[in-house]
């Protein structure tokens, strides 16, 4: 055993959805090498315990792992953890102890995304609006539409050190604009009662979208004959081409996705917005053609102050794991 392999640590990025797990090399000055990524369907598993577990189980002859760094999707105040839209919980120190580590960082799944972001290669960013920057000038905002819809803000100290800021932006409230939109916030209410903007830009946001447009009543019980259609559909009947409502309800999503980018961009004072998370880079080119920019742009006197802000959508398929890797390494 080399002294490098006594180095990997485990990190993690704990979704509602899946859950994903890789091993990373913090050795050296670069960015960290992540090693056996994995995903898993967060429904198999009755906790992040037992996944973890099934996990580490899986890779063979490796060193042991006494570091790790997981993010997870909710808020991170207390040793208590619950996930949002997962039946999941546990105790840091608890989960620490079970795996036998002698340290374990925790953080938020948005503040490991961002914190990915200066890393980027260029490769691995999709140019949604040039500006006038050509590479992450901060503070970034940065935003990713998923199983529910994450936000973080990232600022500079110097060339080298970054500071993320984790928030709760996507609970903010959802503004409509346009009949079609205001139409969609009644069916929403009727359905919800109070509508965030994560009740729209999220994987089951899309569904209700597709529902709404489509005529079909807001009712809170669905059944089986019933039941929304999935946002992978819509998404897969819209880039077909010939489905209508799945090309429309795709297109206000992304509508409504671009005034949102606006609103952070403004609310953080950022120069570069970053869209992370699951399903924007399944539709990239859908959502450059889209009116996301004339959404963007559209915010009155400040137009002008948004044409100078980049846009990019993140082509890396594990920034959350990349993200966390690079925060155990700023920690350490």
């Amino acid at each position: 055993m080399t002294t490098r392999e006594t180095e990997l640590v485990l990190v993690a990025d704990i979704g509602g959805t899946n859950a994903r797990f890789a091993l990373a090399d913090l050795n050296g000055a670069s960015r960290p090498r992540l090693h056996d990524e994995q995903k898993l369907s967060a429904d198999r598993f009755a906790s992040l315990q037992h996944a973890a577990r099934h996990y580490l189980a899986q890779i063979k002859n490796r060193p042991p792992i006494r570091r790790a760094a997981i993010a997870v999707a909710c808020p991170v105040t207390a040793d208590e953890i619950r996930l949002t839209n997962r039946a999941w919980s546990f105790s840091r120190s608890e989960l620490q102890a079970e795996l036998g580590l002698q340290r374990l960082l925790v953080l938020n799944d948005f503040g490991a995304a961002a914190r990915s972001i200066p890393a980027l290669r260029d490769e691995e960013k999709t140019i949604i609006h040039h500006g006038e920057h050509n590479r992450p000038l901060a503070p970034i905002s940065v935003i990713g539409p998923g199983t529910g819809m994450g936000v973080a803000l990232i600022t500079e100290f110097d060339a080298r050190h970054w500071h993320v800021i984790e928030t709760e932006g996507g609970h903010v409230s959802f503004a409509p604009q346009g009949s079609e939109e205001r139409l969609l916030h009644e069916w929403l209410m009727a359905r919800h009662g109070r509508v965030s903007v994560e009740r729209v830009l999220s994987g089951d946001g899309l569904s209700r979208i597709h529902a709404a447009l489509g005529g079909r009543p807001p009712s809170k019980r669905e059944t089986p004959t019933g039941t929304l259609l999935s946002p992978a559909d819509i998404v897969r009947l819209a880039l077909a081409g010939d489905d209508v409502l799945a090309r429309r309800s795709l297109a206000r999503f992304c509508a409504i996705l671009g005034s949102f980018a606006g609103d952070c961009a403004l609310i953080h004072g950022a120069r570069t917005v970053a869209i992370a998370g699951g399903m924007a880079p399944r539709f990239a080119s859908f959502l450059r053609a889209s009116a996301f920019v004339e959404r963007f742009l559209d915010k009155g006197r400040f137009a002008a102050w948004l044409e100078r802000v980049r846009v990019a959508l993140v082509a890396h398929p594990e920034p959350g794991l990349l993200g966390a890797a690079l925060a155990l390494k700023d920690h350490e």
